[in-house]
């Protein structure tokens, strides 16, 4: 992970000269252009993403974002872009939660997408969480299947992460997936084989996934509520997670609600306090000056 601390002054000011927003998806995601996914986030070439401590930040706290990117979906990122993304970092400073380091995975269907799986980086700092999140290929399919590939946010979260929290302080890491399709009971082989470049013994069920990736991050998910797909769906994820599926009306209350879980997941497993950590809170102290407060 970077060493770079989280400003939200500095992402305020790049989010307006870049026009966040009022561009469209289609202009800040410009791998829609290309139409595929962007090289560094190609999953066979990130075998092993690390969440490590450093003396920027000696208490890493590594959280997974996995947004599904089918069609249904799209609205999620974008308002991640726009306004999402620091009101969850500048509340995850409010909380005092140490050293957070973020890695997006954008989940697709693996049996109609192409590119069914998109791995970014642990970072922390407000310009390279940026540039993971909108180097992010919507690509805005998925198929009339039953569900989404939500399974292989877990597969690569067990399979090819590692991080200092679990390794010296026996700290789990947050598993956040977002969407409103069930998972896909079922990972082949031949699905592994292709995404990842390296072939499993055996297919995985989408339980035994789950339980391989709960071994070292609390997995959530969170259940959008907006159209009919959510409602359908929604009795799977009751029945995998219990209460650890949120049920999520609308996408703008998405910010909030993950706010609240990293405060729950740090209060239970870490102990934190509003003057420790390594991101920076930009709080204005007269009405032409703002100070940076180093938390």
């Amino acid at each position: 992970m970077g060493d770079n601390p989280y400003s939200v002054k500095n992402r305020s000011i790049r989010a307006e000269s870049l026009g966040y927003a009022t561009k469209s998806k289609e202009e800040i995601f410009t791998q829609s252009k290309e139409k595929r996914i962007h090289e560094s986030m190609v999953p066979a070439k990130a075998l092993l993403r690390e969440s490590r401590d450093s003396e920027t930040h000696p208490n890493s706290f590594p959280i997974i974002f996995a947004l599904d990117v089918t069609g249904s979906m799209l609205e999620i990122p974008l308002h991640l872009v726009q306004e999402g993304l620091p009101q969850i970092m500048a509340g995850i400073m409010q909380v005092g939660v140490p050293d957070p380091a973020i890695l997006f995975l954008a989940i697709g269907d693996h049996e109609y997408d192409n590119f069914p799986l998109q791995v970014g980086q642990f970072e922390s700092g407000d310009e390279q969480l940026d540039m993971w999140l909108t180097r992010t290929f919507l690509e805005g399919k998925g198929g009339g299947n039953a569900g989404e590939s939500y399974s292989l946010a877990w597969y690569f979260a067990s399979h090819h992460t590692v991080t200092d929290a679990w390794e010296k302080r026996k700290q789990k890491g947050l598993l956040i997936t977002i969407g409103d399709e069930p998972c896909l009971r079922t990972l082949p082989t031949r699905a592994v084989e292709e995404i990842m470049g390296v072939k499993p013994q055996a297919s995985f069920t989408d339980k035994e996934l789950l339980e391989k990736a709960q071994e070292t991050y609390d997995v959530y998910h969170l259940h959008m509520l907006e159209g009919s797909a959510g409602l359908r769906s929604l009795n799977y994820w009751r029945n995998m997670l219990g209460q650890n599926c949120i049920e999520v009306p609308h996408h703008m209350d998405v910010p909030k609600i993950i706010i609240d879980l990293v405060k729950r997941h740090a209060s239970e497993s870490v102990t934190f306090s509003p003057n420790t950590g390594n991101v920076v809170v930009d709080t204005p102290t007269t009405a032409d000056k703002e100070e940076e407060i180093l938390l």
